[in-house]
């Protein structure tokens, strides 16, 4: 029996198709009908999310017990709109290039709100919006991008193993070796047999 037990995270992220249109990026672009993704597939392809609190998040103990289990010793804030950041036009464009990191990106949203776009296994787009308390964890080799919603802003905690790298692999960049670990544990899991399907 399905459980009518609202998901908290729900409410601090959605996700949904994206629409081919190549109006404003900060805009939601769902399709018509909307078609919405839930957390638990986002979570196939390799994309864990958590609600925390955002007002009380240095001394949250979920989010103490999240960073000691997967490592995270570095954090920084990183506040995401005109007045804010230097050069905003330039990054805020190549934050939307389609990108992989060969380190898990993890994001908090400690105010404001941003999209997260993910290809999902056949490549289409897939559109996470971030609220203020979500946090998100892309796994390395996924290929994403970044931009802020209508509200022109978010204020994001960034956490890191070790040093902190930013350094974003504009696709394509298959040939990476996160990029080959991620195909192997997220995409050709099931890829097999959707190919199969396809083919039926």
């Amino acid at each position: 029996m399905v459980s009518s037990t609202k998901d908290p995270r729900e409410e601090v992220l959605q996700a949904w198709y994206m629409d081919d249109s190549d109006e404003d990026q900060r805009l939601p672009h769902h399709k018509e009908p909307k078609e919405f993704v839930s957390l638990d597939k986002l979570a196939e392809l390799g994309v864990l999310s958590w609600r925390l609190d955002a007002d009380n998040y240095e001394t949250d103990p979920e989010l103490k017990k999240i960073r000691e289990e997967r490592g995270y010793n570095y954090m920084d804030v990183c506040e995401v709109c005109p007045e804010k950041l230097p050069n905003y036009e330039v990054k805020i464009k190549n934050f939307f290039e389609e990108h992989l990191h060969t380190d898990e990106e993890i994001r908090f949203a400690a105010a404001g709100s941003g999209y997260f776009d993910v290809r999902d296994r056949n490549e289409a787009w897939i559109r996470v919006w971030v609220k203020k308390g979500g946090l998100i964890i892309l796994p390395a080799g996924m290929y994403h991008r970044f931009t802020l919603d209508e509200n022109n802003y978010i204020k994001a905690l960034r956490f890191f193993v070790g040093e902190p790298v930013w350094t974003p692999y504009n696709r394509p960049h298959d040939h990476l070796p996160a990029r080959e670990q991620y195909i192997k544990a997220f995409v050709e899991k099931d890829g097999t047999n959707q190919a199969v399907d396809a083919a039926a």
